[in-house]
């Protein structure tokens, strides 16, 4: 029971976090690929991942114009569970104006 002239403590609000609403220019995309290149570097589902973040950035729909791919493949092979081939990520990193780096270990 609430008594007269208090107030309810008020409910904190959450919504997911999306970083792709984050990543708004070609620097950005770039350095949170290579983040994840530099601190998972076996991690292929979180890399495919963040190529999925990027290109949501970028615009799904240009990303599988620019791919000759569609958008639902592209949504399945970039999420945390897709498996894409070696094509599939040279091809979308291409489309996104990112590059792979090597450097010895």
């Amino acid at each position: 029971m609430t008594k007269i002239g208090t107030k309810k403590p008020a409910r904190t609000k959450t919504i997911p976090y999306d970083v792709s609403e984050h990543l708004r220019t070609p620097d950005e995309m770039a350095a949170y690929l290579d983040a994840w290149l530099e601190e998972a570097p076996e991690d292929a589902a979180g890399i495919a991942g963040a190529l999925g973040d990027i290109a949501r950035a970028k615009g799904m729909s240009q990303v599988a114009k620019d791919t000759g791919l569609s958008r639902e493949s592209l949504y399945r092979a970039l999420s945390v569970d897709g498996n894409p081939s070696f094509a599939t990520v040279l091809k979308v990193a291409k489309a996104l104006g990112v590059r792979l780096h090597a450097a010895a270990a």
